[in-house]
């Protein structure tokens, strides 16, 4: 299997991806559909609901093409596999006959899962916050035996540095406001070094988008899509759980971290990171979207980016996140 991007694409290699061939790329893994899709809400890779004739749908994933390689993918894999195996709830993709979880039809690669149901996490419910803790210590006490050795590591340069850059490069920032951004964009790079220069830590393996929309709850957490998985500091899993003011993040934060030491041992100098991370998704966020540009299903979804509106609230609130690294982190009750 390589790593080369389908040539028979129009536009954008997912230009080709239709549904005739979605169905033809899940029955070559010897699966019979009876002939119903559903896409999923999905813009990085292509994710569809596939009826089977004889038992409950599958998830397809076809995998955005160059953007990881088959080594990356399969890391992925592997690590999921290993967090079952721990019977940590996650959903891991199917092996073939052979083993091997990551497929390849017509230039296109693929993983095939079960479905999962479930709805997001109340996370104004502590109780379970708690239980997000300890699955989350369950992980990363997992994730910290050894590091990704394929996969990338959460840092400065590729989420805010080279996202900097594209943004510079690229006709996206209108004129009147490309010397606020590239001002603002120049001082929080360099506080953002400061900031992880002075955290020590030891990255580990994470999930890496550990959002609301990516757990499922039934009864228990199903924690789903590892797509983003890579090295970094594991409050990176935690902080994304956070809302509402300083007040109630902290209660929130006391509350997983409870839970998460049970399994785990927590690196509270990390709290220090969490403005700084979310920073680094903010910068990064909008050179995601700009980079996907050509993607057709882009401009349809997110038609408000090219826009000064947008660039306008952008910097606002990256200036809003200069003030919060300059805030004390939170404290734990």
């Amino acid at each position: 299997m390589n790593d080369a991007s389908p040539t028979n694409a129009s536009t954008h290699p997912y230009e080709a991806l239709s549904p005739d061939l979605v169905l033809d790329a899940v029955e070559s893994s010897g699966h019979l559909s009876d002939m119903r899709i559903l896409a999923l809400n999905s813009y990085e890779n292509r994710v569809y609901q596939v009826g089977m004739d004889d038992g409950p749908p599958l998830i397809a994933k076809f995998y955005r093409p160059a953007r990881w390689s088959d080594a990356q993918i399969l890391e992925e894999h592997r690590f999921t596999r290993e967090l079952l195996d721990l019977e940590v709830s996650v959903v891991p993709p199917l092996p073939n006959a052979e083993g091997n979880t990551l497929r390849e039809y017509q230039g296109f690669r693929f993983a095939l899962y079960l479905r999962q149901g479930g709805h997001a996490p109340n996370l104004d419910d502590f109780d379970h916050l708690l239980t997000l803790g300890r699955v989350l210590g369950r992980i990363h006490a997992l994730g910290r035996t050894r590091t990704f050795e394929d996969r990338p590591t959460l840092d400065v340069q590729s989420f805010a540095e080279e996202s900097y850059e594209f943004l510079r490069e690229n006709d996206f920032i209108p004129d009147s406001l490309r010397a606020s951004y590239e001002t603002l964009g120049a001082e929080l790079i360099e506080r953002l070094h400061t900031i992880f220069a002075q955290v020590e830590y030891t990255p580990i393996r994470l999930h890496g988008d550990c959002h609301p929309g990516n757990i499922l709850w039934r009864d228990e957490p199903h924690f789903v899509d590892f797509d983003d998985a890579r090295n970094g500091p594991a409050v990176q899993d935690l902080w994304m759980l956070l809302s509402g003011e300083r007040e109630q993040q902290t209660a929130q934060l006391s509350e997983i971290v409870e839970g998460y030491q049970e399994f785990c041992d927590f690196n509270f100098a990390e709290l220090n990171l969490i403005e700084a991370l979310r920073t680094l998704r903010i910068m990064n966020y909008s050179a995601w979207l700009a980079r996907r540009w050509d993607d057709p299903a882009f401009p349809r979804s997110f038609p408000w980016f090219n826009t000064e509106r947008y660039w306008g609230e952008h910097i606002l609130e990256l200036r809003e996140q200069r003030a919060a690294l300059d805030e004390p982190p939170l404290a734990l009750f």
